[in-house]
């Protein structure tokens, strides 16, 4: 130890001889080793948001800037705001750092482009227009491996008060910026140290993939920086061993587990027993496990809200498959890919989306009202083909049989289907989403096979298919009934349009359904009377309603919509931490007008009187996020919960820093008991 506080002085003496030296500022006037900006997430945030502000720095090739703990040896950075009346600034954001060794000394460090976040709090009252200047003085150390220089840089940028929209291009590069942030783990790890060891046990899933990684400590005093560290997976855990700082911690520490690929968890460990390491569980153990809860969770999927409307597609097939052996394992064979492929292709965007940068999450497809606008005219197209307006040409389509009909019925359900997640589907899909590739796309064939599973047994079970009524005339009358649930599809999706896309929006949506069915019913009066090519009116009338669609933009960000329970307000982590301060209990919960298993939750149980009068008893805070347009913020919020989409429920009782997930299917009676 006494060798290596020498090295330490040794450091910081060689660090200002070279500050006070005058060829460490024989630069170019202005001239600074990293290079600094200053950018708001928004142009035009609104008042009283929080905008996020990042400094993205650039260091000159061979320098390096310094993490939050520089290490053995560095300086952490300092900012200074200079901000108008009201508003104010949280503390900075560090990325993931990376190692750097010199003469003995660990030093965590910066040597390519990074990005340090920051929230900016703006005042409430200001009127749009108002420009609102931020600015700030940024104090730090940037070195080489021979010399270091403390630099200062002022940098400053504005705002305009409008109505928080946030370009395409700001969205990716803050969200690229947030994926290297650490993200909190959630469940404490503990630590032991004995013989002279430190060992510490972090909670994390056995399914999740995990890099090379590294335990960066938050300060000094924990742990020798210098020394190796000794990584294993056993299960559910990471277990890191290494050698303590000289002073052994024995309060509570804090860090950052760190990967290769540029992720971070941060951490908080408090001491206890913390057993060896064994080696054993791995990756495909724990895709296995989430392989099953996503066949279940699709099977289940088949009864939940969302789903419901595609059972008449489904049913219809049903009644009309069966008719031979080989005919009926065909076509549930058929409806099978249509399903699984949706689901891999899904999976597959997915992520590659979140590969990019993205913090896209399970539904993605209905966030955007273009999709919504194809799916509106679609379901409506299919919904007058089984009220008998027109009939599909060869290869029939919902209501005939065939290897076509049956593969692109299961495609649609599954497209449409998969949006909401239900019992056992969002732990799987969240662990999905932190599995390697290959292991990911083999969930979201469970999920898949789980939807079709009710059809694959028809098909290849006699028995059951025995039990169907024999087809007949009652399958017209049946097939008109069907139409009423898929018109009501239309109906939803047109609301759901109406959201993302404003009036004009769902007008536009509307005149495109109204002229395909004008082509379709022209088609099908075509057929009727026999004429050739009668397909032809519908094919240019879809054709020009499809184009239509693709005019839909989404309407500009306003006030997060929140729901119908008295005090409710709209979820933000600020507004979180400030209520869990007040020591009051919270029910947080997030949905999205395109989430029918949400709505029916909030109808049936969370907007009832009987749990506004519990929650006002128990004088418990609500709050809402709505996804519905994909916001990022959220979808990382959410991520960090182990789950890939919404509904999300989550309840913080009094004095709770973690939450406690409720079920997906939510009752009156749940909620109540939870506010007494």
């Amino acid at each position: 130890m006494v060798r290596q506080a020498v090295r330490a002085a040794l450091f910081i003496l060689m660090t200002l001889a070279a500050a006070l030296s005058p060829t460490a500022w024989a630069q170019a006037p202005g001239a600074k080793h990293i290079r600094l900006n200053l950018v708001a997430e928004s142009d035009h945030p609104r008042a009283g948001s929080t905008v996020r502000m990042a400094f993205e720095a650039v260091p000159e090739a061979g320098w390096h800037g310094y993490w939050k703990n520089p290490g053995d040896a560095g300086v952490e950075t300092q900012v200074a705001w200079t901000l108008p009346a009201g508003a104010s600034a949280g503390p900075l954001r560090y990325p993931v750092p990376g190692r750097l060794l010199i003469a003995g000394l660990m030093n965590y460090v910066y040597e390519r482009p990074f990005a340090l976040l920051a929230d900016v709090m703006l005042p409430a009252g200001l009127q749009p227009g108002t420009r609102v200047p931020i600015a700030a003085k940024l104090t730090y150390l940037v070195c080489t491996e021979q010399i270091c220089v403390p630099e200062q840089q002022k940098v400053a940028s504005s705002v305009t008060i409008g109505d928080g929209a946030v370009s395409p291009a700001r969205r990716a590069a803050f969200d690229a910026h947030a994926r290297a942030i650490p993200r909190p783990l959630g469940s404490p790890a503990t630590y032991q140290i004995e013989q002279g060891r430190l060992r510490l046990a972090i909670p994390f899933p056995a399914g999740a993939a995990l890099a090379q990684a590294w335990f960066y400590p938050a300060t000094t005093g924990v742990i020798d920086m210098a020394a190796p560290q000794t990584v294993t997976r056993d299960g559910d855990r990471v277990v890191i061993e290494t050698k303590p700082a000289a002073t052994a911690p024995t309060g509570k520490i804090e860090g950052v587990l760190g990967t290769t690929d540029g992720q971070g968890f941060a951490l908080s460990a408090t001491p206890g027993t913390v057993a060896a390491a064994r080696n054993g569980g791995g990756v495909w153990a724990a895709a296995l496990l989430a392989f099953g809860g996503a066949l279940l969770g699709g099977l289940l999927l088949n009864v939940m809200p969302c789903v419901f409307p595609i059972l008449s597609l489904k049913a219809l097939s049903l009644a009309k498959s069966g008719e031979s052996e080989r005919g009926a394992r065909v076509e549930a064979l058929a409806y099978t890919a249509g399903v699984v492929l949706v689901c891999l292709a899904l999976g597959g965007v997915l992520i590659a989306l979140r590969a990019g940068g993205a913090s896209a999450g399970w539904a993605f497809q209905l966030q955007d009202p273009r999709v919504v606008g194809v799916l509106l005219i679609l379901v409506a197209a299919i919904a007058l083909n089984l009220a008998g307006l027109f009939e599909l040409p060869t290869p029939r389509f919902a209501s005939a049989g065939g290897v076509g009909g049956a593969f692109m019925t299961g495609a649609l359900a599954a497209f449409v289907a998969t949006p909401c997640t239900g019992p056992f589907m969002g732990a799987a899909l969240g662990a999905a989403l932190v599995l390697p590739a290959a292991a990911a796309m083999a969930v979201f064939a469970g999920l898949g096979i789980g939807i079709a599973l009710p059809f694959l047994l028809i098909g290849f079970v006699p028995a059951l298919r025995r039990r169907l009524p024999r087809p007949g005339a009652w399958m017209q009358r049946l097939r008109h009934i069907l139409s009423v649930p898929m018109f009501l599809t239309a109906l939803a999706l047109a609301w759901v349009l109406g959201r993302q896309a404003g009036v004009d929006g769902m007008t536009l949506g509307l005149a495109a359904v109204l002229l395909a069915s004008l082509g379709l019913w022209w088609t099908g009066r075509r057929q009727h009377g026999g004429r050739e090519r009668a397909g032809l009116p519908a094919g240019i009338a879809l054709a020009l309603a499809l184009a239509g669609v693709m005019l839909v933009r989404a309407a500009p960000s306003g006030a997060a919509s929140v729901a119908a329970l008295p005090g409710a307000e709209p979820f933000s982590e600020t507004r979180l931490a400030a209520l869990q301060a007040e020591g009051r209990p919270v029910f947080a919960y997030f949905t999205a007008d395109w989430c029918l298993t949400c709505k029916v939750n909030e109808k049936a149980a969370i907007e009832t009187q009987a749990v506004a009068d519990a929650f006002k008893r128990g004088k418990v805070a609500v709050l809402v996020g709505d996804w519905t347009d994909g916001d990022p913020t959220l979808g990382r919020f959410i991520e960090r919960h182990n789950r890939a989409g919404v509904p999300l429920y989550l309840w913080y009782g009094e004095g709770a820093r973690e939450p406690r997930v409720l079920p997906q299917i939510l009752t009156k009676a749940t909620l109540t008991d939870l506010a007494t």
